[in-house]
Parts: structure tokens; C-alpha cells; sequence
């Protein structure tokens, strides 16, 4: 029997007093430090929002999932969740071993109850449920990158849910929403997903949806995390707010859904649709290319633009939501309205801005027109994004030893500084490693650590409305898309290659370095012992052989005003 949208889904907290209990018993287990992906998937298996799954998935029910997006037991469910671990702990932990799993500060979340131990080939889990084993996918490259080697299976016994101190008001357990279903009388309930501000199209979008399903609208947008680069949750939450009073207040609310996105095109969608379920809804937007990532390596998109929706009509029976199309609205100015875009005849003139020409435009403090979106929103994401000129942003230069970097990085230190109006920091390889790594060797974990600290710094100083430059030899692409990542969570990552040959750096070789390398007597010496991966698209790319560091200085200059970072 489908469960109706009215009655309690199943969670899997204990009463407080056993809580109180377990909690004792629970600080001499074995923890395990969640990261906050991870944080996002235990809320949603503890308060019924993952229903039916009673834990992290086993590795037969992952297998299953992974290769035909059901559980073992043949209930629909398209989206791995699993406990990823280093293999150090995941050697420690025994089947049928009890866990503790702790937040970021300690606090004890929850008890697992290890069933299943195992280490996945993810090649075929990226190939099976995003499409492609392609890391260009932020989902692909969080499994090779980020995620622990081994998984680690169980039922979960729930102690507490984790704290959020922002928008308590705005957060809803499922639960808590079939409950405020069934107390204001809502009967029908279609939801709108959403990882993005809501402007006048959108409005429009989720009016006529909630008309044509004759259903009440729950916007339920996604404030775990989404896509890198997105706009922050707190920003995108103000922009909601701003536009919840332009809905009949009786016909519309607001939740906020504390998921991780994988951002997985069509098994996403289905996962969204079991997920709104499970919240009590009976209708689902689906959108046109729905939690599409973008373009894969070769520039094409990942999914097609319909893949998601055709999935969902065949799944929508067993998802029990029924899907109601996202019809592209465009605004006609002669009727000074939105409308579908499929439904307009010729002649008439249809205006349109894209998200990528928003993003110009609030980058350069140009007009966004009242018929795209209401002040309110545009005055919430100029606070957050004010023009490029005005934002803190990273200068990354990477290379050889010896290629010219720290003396580059120097000039353009000075260059910025006699311009003046935002702070300057270098964060030269030599300076950190002398006061940030002091205690780090030259192997490659500790190498990527190293990159990682300068990049926490320098987003740290993006995000304070500074100007960080970088000049480590940084050799490996993964870590610097995770610097990129975490900066461009703030403003913008200007990578420079100095692309100086190897030969050449080997010549200038005043410390002596290279010669050791090649005698044995430096191990994991980048360009000799150990790879350097050479950057596929840096924003600019200078060679220091006969050119002096001013010109190359100047050249960064040039192509940080084409970027409207500074003022040409």
C-alpha cells in the first residue's frame, strides 16, 4: 500500500530518554568524524526523508542500486548512499561492530551498526549512475578525489539530529511538513526543487505548475550542497523570502531541504521525487536538463535536455509524486507578461537573459530590468556578488621549481599594491612552508595538504574582499580544481601557468636542487622523480624565457582587467 501523504513516515531516532542513554554508551565506541556531505545523508536517513533505507546501504544493496537503481529487496531507490571511510579506520572497524558518528565539532549524531566492509570499484559507480567516468562531473570527481577508498555499511540508530543555527524556522522534518499538510488542510502539494534565486520566470513557473496540478505550493529548495560555484544558501534563502509575499500566502509556503546534491541528471530527479514523497508532497517540478552538472571533458552536457523528465513519467507510479512539466517561460513585451515559450506566435518580441548574462551583468553593476526580477531579489544578490572590481579574488601561479613564479608573484604583489583598494597578500611556497606547513615533509599527501592549506587561506582572504596570489609549484590538477572549488565559493581563481620548460628551469637551478634530484639525493622532485600535471585551461599561461618579470607581471595585469577584476 502507497502511504498517504498525511500519515507519519518512519524515522529512526530513539526517545529522548534512550537518547540520553545511548549517548554514554556511545562516547567509548569507535567515532567516526562525518564530513559534512555526510552530515546532509545521515539528517535525511534519521528524520524519514530517505525512507525506506534504515541506514547507509549495505554492499549488496549498493550493487544493486549502483546497477539497476533498486535495493536488494526491489524497492526503487536510483542514488548510492554510502559511508565512505579512509582504508586506516575502515581496517579497524569489524562487522558487526558498533560505531559512533560524530559532527564536525564531536557531537555524537548516531550509532551505526557495521554490516558490511568493502571497497567499490567507482569507475563502474560513476559509469552506472552519473553516466560517465568523467571528473569534469563535480559528483565523479568528489568519488575519485574526496571520497574515502572504502565503504562501510549498517543500520543507524538516531541520538540527535544535527544543529543548524540558520533559518530554524524555515527547516521541516517530514514530519513535521505532513503535519502542517494535514492541520492547514492541504490535500494536493506540488513541490518546486530549486539551487538557484527565484526570479520573475520562476514565479510565474511555480503559479501556473501549483494552478494546472490544482495543487498548494511548497517551495523546497536545497540548502545542503549543490553545485561548486553556486550561489551561497544564505543568499539564495534571503532571495526566497523576498519573493514568498508575490504568492497568495494561503496557497504557497517555504521549506528548506538539507540535502547533498549529486547532481546526477535523471536518477537524481527520481531520488528528488521519492525524497518529496517522503516529505508529503504529491505533485514534483521537474525541470528541463533537472540537476544537470553542465559540460562533461568534450563541451557537450552531460544529460539531454529531457532525460530527466522521461525517467521520472516511467517511475512516477512507484515514486507515488506525479511529475508536472517545467514549461520555459519567456517574457512577451508587447503583453508585458511571461508565458510558455511553446505556446507563443510569431511576430510577437520575446526578451530573455540568460543566467550566464545575469552573472555579467551583477558582475559589472549593470541594470537588471524589473521584467526579469523583482528588486528585492537583485538587491540581495548584489550584496553578496558586488561588481567584480569590488570583490576579493586569487591569482594561483603554478609551475616548476624555478620557473619564475615568486618573482612574478612579487612584481604583481607591487603592481596591485601601487593601485591600491583591496589588501594584497602573497602566499609564496617557500613563506608558507617556513610558517603554515613547518612540520610537513615533500611526499604527496603531504604535498596536497600543503596546496590545501593555501587554498583554505587564500579563499579565506577572497572571501574578505582581498586579493590572495599563490605561487607553489602546486603539480597536481585535482588539487588545484579543490583550491579552485573552495575559492571560487567567494570570487574569482585566475590560474597562472609559467609555463617555463623544464630544461630551462634546470639552468637557472641556483639552489642547487635539480643536481641533487638527478644524483638520488632529493626524492619526489617534481619534473625529475615525481610528475607534474601541465594545467589543461589556465586563465593565462607566460613563459619567463626571454621575456622579463615586468612584462610577465604585466601580462597577469591585463588579464585580470579583461576579467573586470580591477579597474582598467
Amino acid at each position: 500500500m502507497m502511504m498517504s501523504n498525511l500519515a507519519p513516515v518512519p524515522e529512526l531516532y530513539v526517545s529522548y530518554e534512550s537518547a540520553q542513554k545511548l549517548k554514554l554508551e556511545a562516547a567509548e565506541l569507535t567515532s567516526w568524524d562525518l564530513t559534512p556531505r555526510q552530515i546532509c545523508d545521515l539528517e535525511l536517513l534519521m528524520n524519514g526523508g530517505f525512507n525506506p533505507l534504515k541506514g547507509f546501504l549495505s554492499e549488496e544493496d549498493y550493487t544493486s542500486v549502483v546497477e539497476n537503481m533498486r535495493l536488494a529487496n526491489g524497492a526503487l531507490w536510483p542514488m548510492p548512499v554510502t559511508l565512505d571511510v579512509s582504508e586506516d579506520f575502515a581496517s579497524k572497524i569489524e562487522v558487526g561492530q558498533d560505531i559512533a558518528l560524530r559532527d564536525q565539532e564531536g557531537v555524537i549524531l548516531a550509532i551505526m551498526s557495521v554490516t558490511d566492509n568493502w571497497e567499490p570499484n567507482k569507475s563502474l559507480e560513476a559509469e552506472k549512475v552519473y553516466g560517465a567516468d568523467d571528473i569534469a562531473h563535480p559528483a565523479v570527481n568528489y568519488l575519485h578525489n574526496q571520497a574515502g577508498k572504502i565503504y562501510i555499511g549498517g543500520p543507524i540508530t538516531g541520538i540527535q539530529q544535527p544543529v543548524h543555527y540558520d533559518f530554524r524556522g524555515r527547516r521541516d522534518t517530514p514530519n513535521e511538513l505532513r503535519t502542517f499538510f494535514r492541520k492547514v488542510g492541504w490535500r494536493r502539494v506540488v513541490a518546486f526543487q530549486t539551487r538557484n534565486p527565484l526570479h520573475r520566470a520562476h514565479q510565474e513557473l511555480t503559479f501556473r505548475a501549483a494552478k494546472e496540478a490544482q495543487a498548494n505550493l511548497l517551495i523546497h529548495p536545497v540548502v545542503g550542497m549543490t553545485k561548486p560555484g553556486d550561489v551561497d544558501h544564505f543568499t539564495r534563502v534571503r532571495c526566497y523570502e523576498a519573493v514568498l509575499d508575490k504568492y497568495p500566502s494561503s496557497t504557497t509556503s517555504m521549506s528548506l531541504l538539507n540535502l547533498a546534491m549529486r547532481m546526477g541528471g535523471p536518477r537524481e530527479a527520481v531520488w528528488h521525487g521519492l525524497i518529496r514523497a517522503n516529505h508529503g508532497c504529491t505533485h514534483f517540478i521537474v525541470g528541463r536538463d533537472h540537476a544537470g552538472p553542465g559540460k562533461n571533458s568534450a563541451g557537450e552536457d552531460f544529460y539531454g535536455p529531457y532525460d530527466a523528465q522521461e525517467l521520472f513519467r516511467k517511475c512516477q507510479d512507484e515514486i507515488g509524486v506525479e511529475m508536472v512539466d517545467f514549461k520555459h517561460m519567456v517574457y512577451v513585451q508587447e503583453r508585458a507578461q511571461y508565458e510558455p515559450a511553446d505556446e507563443i506566435e510569431e511576430g510577437v518580441t520575446v526578451l530573455n537573459i540568460s543566467g550566464t548574462e545575469l552573472r555579467r551583468r551583477l558582475s559589472e553593476g549593470l541594470e537588471i530590468p524589473e521584467w526579469f526580477s523583482f528588486p528585492e531579489v537583485v538587491t540581495e544578490l548584489r550584496k553578496t556578488r558586488p561588481p567584480r572590481a569590488q570583490q576579493g579574488f586569487t591569482v594561483f601561479f603554478t609551475g616548476f621549481s624555478g620557473s619564475g613564479k615568486s618573482t612574478i608573484a612579487n612584481a604583481l604583489m607591487v603592481k596591485l599594491m601601487e593601485m591600491g583598494g583591496r589588501p594584497v597578500t602573497l602566499l609564496d611556497g617557500d613563506i608558507v612552508r617556513k610558517n603554515l606547513s613547518s612540520e610537513l615533509g615533500f611526499s604527496k599527501e603531504h604535498r596536497d595538504l600543503n596546496i590545501r592549506r593555501i587554498g583554505y587561506v587564500a579563499s579565506e582572504i577572497t572571501k574578505n574582499g582581498g586579493i590572495a596570489i599563490c605561487a607553489p609549484i602546486a603539480p597536481y590538477a585535482t588539487t588545484r580544481r579543490a583550491v579552485r572549488e573552495d575559492v571560487e565559493a567567494f570570487g574569482a581563481f585566475v590560474e597562472v601557468h609559467v609555463a617555463t620548460s623544464i630544461e630551462e628551469c634546470e639552468k637557472r637551478d641556483r639552489k642547487g636542487l635539480y643536481k641533487l634530484a638527478r644524483e638520488g639525493k632529493i626524492k619526489e622532485f617534481t619534473g625529475i622523480s615525481d610528475p607534474y600535471d601541465v594545467p589543461e585551461n589556465p586563465e593565462l599561461a607566460v613563459d619567463t624565457i626571454n621575456i622579463d618579470v615586468d612584462n610577465c607581471a604585466h601580462q597577469v595585469i591585463l588579464k585580470l582587467e579583461s576579467m573586470g577584476l580591477i579597474a582598467g
